[in-house]
């Protein structure tokens, strides 16, 4: 009467409830592999256009240059007038990097799929 877990053998149901668990879960890990093109794009997934990747990464570093030119100054590392000097001419490259970026961003758009 008192039979010992480990001696039982698995039990049919056990062993599909247990396939159908593996299943399900490699089921929902590949889900990003089974997506379409369409439900890719409208996910964002695809890749964005080279060009605005560049000009993104540039932007972030340019934004980074200001944020360490204005650290630069709070430390006394830089005199007001060398910073001011040095932010203008920063803060002008960024405007030029948006401009490119929204010029790229428009081209894109009017690209046709």
């Amino acid at each position: 009467m008192g039979e010992d877990a480990s001696s039982r053998s698995l039990q049919p149901v056990e062993i599909l409830l247990a396939l159908l668990i593996v299943a399900v879960l490699a089921w929902f890990v590949t889900a990003p592999l089974r997506r379409s093109d369409e439900q890719a794009q409208a996910a964002g997934a695809l890749p964005e256009d080279p060009a605005i990747a560049a000009l993104e990464a540039r932007k972030e570093a340019k934004y980074r240059e200001i944020r360490d030119a204005e650290l630069d100054r709070e430390q006394g590392k830089l005199s007001v007038d060398d910073w001011r000097r040095q932010d203008a001419e920063l803060r002008r490259e960024a405007v030029e990097i948006l401009k490119q970026l929204d010029q790229a961003r428009g081209d894109a758009s009017n690209e046709p799929r």
